[in-house]
């Protein structure tokens, strides 16, 4: 019927600035290519860093009741949304619950969201610290790393990589909070924020060899977080 979808590369930002190459730039282009009547709208779609799923409609309507029935749906505690990821190291449960509070920071030039571990009631209803949850589960591991299904409840921006990092397990291509998450003799602990930089992830040299990646190439790594599932009403 009214609905489209179709699978985003990472890398690719939803909205875009102007003039910047962005999935909503590319949609009159879409619409001429399939001839389709009426214009398309973004209903569900990851975020730039993830690749993925994107759900488009060319109903206002459709549009509407499907991202009312998503909100709708994380009030409930269900979860319409599914992602995979693959980690730099095994999360120590095969399942569980990710929660923490999360809000931004400015470090330096850079916004940077960071974790919060006890926020505060004044914070949380000034809405500057905001609760999150993530369900997880280890679909597989090897050779250090691991697949796992997330399914986020609530939605903050980066959410998903945060929530990694406080796994002590970043996304294989998280070159923003990975640095949160150091090692002593092997054993990964968490780093606060204002002393861990973002910078290019560091991988050990036989994850790079299986990867084929060159230390100037890992840069350009990109970050393994993908929106595979979505359900509809």
């Amino acid at each position: 019927g009214a609905l489209l979808s179709l699978s985003k590369p990472p890398g690719l930002s939803v909205q875009g600035c102007s003039g910047e190459l962005s999935l909503v730039a590319l949609l009159p282009a879409l619409r001429r290519r399939l001839g389709l009547p009426a214009e398309l709208h973004v209903v569900k779609a990851p975020t730039r860093e993830c690749s993925g799923l994107v759900l488009l409609s060319s109903c206002h309507r459709t549009t509407e009741q499907l991202q009312q029935f998503f909100s709708k749906a994380r009030r409930r505690g269900q979860y319409p949304a599914t992602y995979c990821a693959v980690t730099v190291g095994v999360p120590a449960e095969a399942e569980g619950e990710i929660r923490a509070g999360l809000r931004w920071q400015q470090q330096g030039d850079t916004a940077m969201v960071v974790p919060v571990p006890v926020p505060g009631r004044r914070s949380l209803a000034r809405k500057e610290v905001k609760n999150t949850l993530t369900r997880y589960r280890v679909l597989g591991a090897a050779g250090g790393c691991a697949l796992l299904q997330l399914q986020p409840k609530t939605a903050f921006p980066e959410q998903l990589p945060v929530h990694l990092t406080l796994l002590l397990c970043p996304a294989l291509g998280d070159h923003k909070h990975s640095s949160c998450v150091g090692r002593v003799l092997g054993v990964p602990f968490l780093l606060p924020p204002e002393a861990a930089p973002a910078r290019t992830q560091v991988l050990d040299e036989e994850l790079m060899a299986r990867l084929g990646l060159s230390a100037q190439r890992l840069r350009r790594l990109p970050l393994h977080i993908h929106l595979q599932r979505l359900e509809l009403p």
